[in-house]
């Protein structure tokens, strides 16, 4: 009875390291089939990024690639790409069908289509320096010729619509004066177009605003822009924090106005014993 107790305890401690080591085998086996499955995973995600990464257009490629069984391609997102001119080879555009809408062009010296269309501005300015072309962005049509009639874009209808409603905010003193040749109309466009471009709005004269802005008066004398900041009716009008830090406020945003035109290419004098900026010309 003993011995076979004996003999018995050695075989449970054989078949037991035999098992064990039968799982720990299953379980190496296993772990190493998933770590080979996610590197394989790993390295064609890092395959589809770096094909993604050799276009230098933000907008992708152009053409895609036909299958190979010769079935329908699928439809790809629209983006063009830079029509880049080889070594001796005349420039040719990437789209040429003359009367194509309205749309960005990149052009050179001659007025030439070099590329194009684009989208806007923005995809035709980063072909222009990605591919290496000296030329400049034109928005309109494609004539036969091979040249661009430009057109007025989106962007610029939008600016033009808004400083014609900040003009429709200056004073009656306008009002006899506003012709299409006078040079004190000019003068004034210009003014109100560099302002608001800096984000200062005109002072609605004309309407029943109250919350202050640029006031543009005419000077007949000196053909010239008087330019003055206007405060809101709470503090100009009703004086909420006094005439001190009124007449404090009305000198700095004044003596602003003056620099800020100045550095935008207008001539600046002081008129009168106020000090009031006084725009004469355009340098």
């Amino acid at each position: 009875m003993i011995m076979g107790t004996m003999l018995l305890w050695p075989a449970v401690a054989v078949l037991g390291f035999l098992l064990c080591t039968a799982v720990v085998v299953a379980l190496g086996a296993s772990s190493t089939a998933r770590y080979e499955h996610a590197r394989a995973v790993a390295g064609e995600q890092a395959g589809r990024a770096a094909a993604r990464a050799s276009g230098t257009h933000p907008a992708g490629r152009r053409v895609a690639a036909a299958p190979a069984g010769g079935g329908q391609a699928r439809p790809q997102p629209r983006a063009v790409a830079v029509a880049v001119r080889p070594a001796g080879a005349p420039a040719r555009a990437a789209v040429a069908t003359p009367g194509a809408a309205y749309a960005w062009w990149l052009v050179d010296e001659a007025g030439q289509v070099l590329a194009g269309p684009f989208d806007d501005r923005i995809d035709a300015d980063w072909a222009a320096l990605s591919g290496g072309l000296a030329a400049v962005s034109v928005h309109g049509a494609r004539r036969p010729d091979g040249g661009v009639a430009p057109r007025p874009s989106p962007a610029d209808r939008a600016w033009l619509a808004e400083l014609g409603d900040q003009l429709d905010r200056l004073p009656e003193d306008w009002d006899a004066l506003l012709t299409d040749t006078d040079p004190l109309t000019t003068l004034v466009v210009e003014v109100a177009a560099a302002l608001v471009e800096a984000g200062l709005p005109l002072h609605d004269a004309a309407g029943a605003g109250t919350s202050g802005g640029v006031c543009l008066v005419p000077e007949t004398s000196t053909c010239g822009v008087l330019v003055s900041w206007r405060t809101h009716d709470r503090m100009g009008v009703q004086l909420s924090r006094g005439e001190v830090a009124l007449e404090a406020v009305q000198e700095l945003m004044d003596a602003a106005l003056a620099d800020t035109l100045a550095e935008l290419g207008f001539v600046v004098q002081t008129f009168g014993a106020s000090g009031v900026p006084l725009v004469t010309a355009v340098r």
